[in-house]
């Protein structure tokens, strides 16, 4: 039997094998520059988190399931009864406000106003109020089926007897934000750290999600103050 290789079958085999590992470092060519350039090219830091909502980014703790409203508008009505005496009327309505004029980015308009008489035949009128017992220990809750937003006064004093110096507006500005955003229809909290709609950690331990861990022991509060891009996308979904 002859067990010979003639000279032109190694010429043929070295050209498939040439053309073979050409696909495959085409391949690996093209799976760079669609998956890994992009990720590459995206900006680490928390402004630009804030302001930009990459492919993919969106992601959500399994703690609700976000809901379209059925309202067009929201007429935020705040009631100052009981709040600090450092966060004034006026201070809250711009605070309530400029958290509305984000979220109406999504498509739904909002307004604020003051007063203690809410109008209930009004399915878009939420109520802003300070009442430590409806807050259950948090520094906001949200109660969507009555429509109504509580903040506690008891938790902003602890905040200003620990931290005298900082600004607690910064704080009250992230939980109005946090907190108007169950009524723009984001039930399920953000796993995106960035997101005014987030939270940190879950019962179980699992961390939120970052462009770039490095940046987070940066600032006091990585959480941004009002709703990102990531934030009004989600709303954009979930209502039109």
């Amino acid at each position: 039997m002859n067990y010979s290789i003639s000279k032109k079958w190694f010429v043929m085999f070295g050209k498939c094998l040439i053309q073979f590992i050409c696909h495959w470092c085409a391949l690996i060519l093209f799976g760079l520059t669609v998956f890994v350039k992009p990720l590459l090219a995206l900006d680490l830091s928390r402004a630009a988190e804030i302001k930009e909502c990459a492919v993919g980014e969106i992601s959500t703790w399994t703690d609700g399931v976000d809901k379209a409203v059925p309202y067009t508008s929201i007429n935020f009505l705040y009631n100052p009864t009981g709040a600090p005496p450092w966060f004034s009327e006026n201070l809250v309505t711009d605070l309530i406000q400029q958290a509305a004029n984000i979220w109406s980015a999504c498509g739904i308009s909002a307004q604020t106003s003051i007063g203690n008489q809410p109008h209930y035949l009004l399915n878009n009128e939420i109520v802003i109020s300070w009442n430590d017992a409806k807050s259950q220990g948090n520094i906001g809750a949200s109660d969507i089926s009555q429509r109504r937003l509580y903040l506690s006064p008891s938790v902003f004093k602890t905040l200003r007897e620990m931290r005298p110096t900082y600004d607690s507006s910064y704080t009250l500005q992230m939980t109005l934000s946090h907190e108007m955003g169950h009524f723009y229809g984001l039930v399920a909290h953000s796993k995106r750290c960035v997101d005014v709609l987030s939270y940190y950690k879950s019962n179980s331990g699992d961390l939120c999600t970052i462009r770039d861990r490095a940046e987070f022991s940066k600032v006091i509060e990585y959480r941004s103050a009002l709703p990102t891009a990531c934030d009004i996308e989600r709303c954009k979904r979930v209502n039109h």
